[in-house]
């Protein structure tokens, strides 16, 4: 035998372990799947309800989520969270589109041992975090609505357990955050404006007892969770709306006027897209702005929802693209879903010498970083735990 036929073995060997390999791939790809699907079946319902929430709630189908705070995997009532530690700092942690609360403790993908921001930061700064799980497919002002009413009801059935109250929300949980801070403002601006003294319209014994032509006074002058409200951390927020649903209702507009049967059908399909995603275009939060007759116009009306006095705001925004990019490619790009002007938020945090008494705004941005990657950067963990 020749010094090479020992070797014949061993070739054969490898040879016949890559064909092996070559036929495992469709099994493991399968069972890959199988466990990836397995590990997410939980944001199942999440992605229906970002998609077609708003369907679902509308003819009361068990699919829709309600707003709830969750524990567990499970709803969870405000009487039954029983929290104790008394003045403790309350996190609230409140999720983007389609996503639901387990985004901010682990994912499929992370080790075994680690732990996102949530559970990091309850250790590592003593405080206490809670989560939330929405309807993303409402419109932005529905779920900031509820989630003003949830956060109230937090408050009075644990006046002494919560101590300063901070809100992070990423993607549009950031601005159902600012919604909800525009509907607990709101009865302390009519407040104002009709010159009522707060002290009696709270002894009023009747919850309804100021009325007039244009209010309706409840007893109370202002939502109470703002006396305890510190922070707010927006997190890829699209504060002044997201190109790619400009770009989704430009599309649908344009083939609607082309007015022919494909372009009609493609029209009404992309139009099939929740209420949620349509308010993402210009960040509407405010019922009375899609309700309005020109909410589907090309620049539909927008109330300023301005910051909330004593509130130190902090935007944090990923840089998807490479340094070495154009700037104004990086700039409309953003993470890539949300560009750095609307993440900036100019017609809401432009101004400083508008911002209310007490008001700050700070910004950080993070390389390299998509949309998504903002949830897991250790770089902005880093930054909640040392300003929130």
């Amino acid at each position: 035998m020749s010094d090479s036929d020992p070797k014949l073995p061993s070739r054969f060997r490898r040879a016949l372990g890559a064909v092996g390999r070559a036929a495992l791939l469709p099994v493991r790809g399968a069972s890959y799947v199988v466990r990836a699907g397995q590990a997410h079946q939980h944001f199942f319902l999440p992605v229906l309800n970002g998609a077609l929430g708003d369907q679902l709630a509308a003819r009361f189908d068990p699919r829709a989520i309600r707003m709830s705070f969750r524990r567990g995997g499970q709803d969870v009532a405000v009487a039954d969270l029983r929290l104790t530690e008394p003045h403790q700092k309350t996190v609230v942690y409140i999720h983007g589109l389609m996503g639901d609360e387990l985004i901010w403790q682990t994912g499929f993908q992370d080790p075994p041992t680690s732990r996102r921001y949530g559970p990091r930061l309850a250790e590592e700064t003593h405080s206490r975090a809670l989560y939330l799980r929405y309807n993303s497919g409402l419109h932005l002002s529905e779920n900031g609505r509820e989630l003003n009413r949830l956060l109230t009801e937090l408050v009075e059935t644990y006046p002494d357990a919560i101590g300063e109250l901070v809100l992070v929300g990423h993607s549009m949980g950031g601005l159902i955050i600012r919604s909800a801070g525009y509907y607990a403002s709101q009865l302390k601006i009519m407040n104002y404006e009709l010159g009522i003294d707060s002290t009696a319209a709270a002894n009023a014994e009747d919850s309804t007892a100021i009325h007039n032509s244009q209010f309706i006074i409840h007893n109370s002058t202002s939502a109470p969770w703002l006396a305890h409200l510190r922070s707010i951390f927006l997190i890829g927020t699209p504060n002044d709306g997201s190109w790619l649903e400009q770009n989704s209702h430009f599309t649908a507009r344009l083939l609607e006027r082309i007015n022919l049967f494909p372009t009609r059908f493609l029209s009404k399909a992309l139009n099939q897209r929740s209420n949620g995603i349509k308010d993402l275009r210009y960040s509407i939060l405010v019922d009375e702005d899609w309700q309005d007759a020109h909410a589907n116009d090309f620049m539909p009306p927008r109330t300023p929802v301005p910051p909330l006095p004593g509130v130190q705001y902090h935007i944090l925004m990923g840089s998807w693209l490479r340094a070495t990019r154009p700037s104004a490619l990086r700039e409309y790009f953003g993470d890539g879903l949300v560009g750095h002007g609307s993440a900036r938020g100019h017609t809401t945090f432009g101004d400083e010498a508008a911002m209310p008494a007490g008001t700050s705004v700070r910004t950080a941005v993070f390389s390299q970083q998509h949309h998504g990657g903002l949830l897991t950067h250790p770089e902005v963990f880093q930054y909640l735990k040392q300003w929130a």
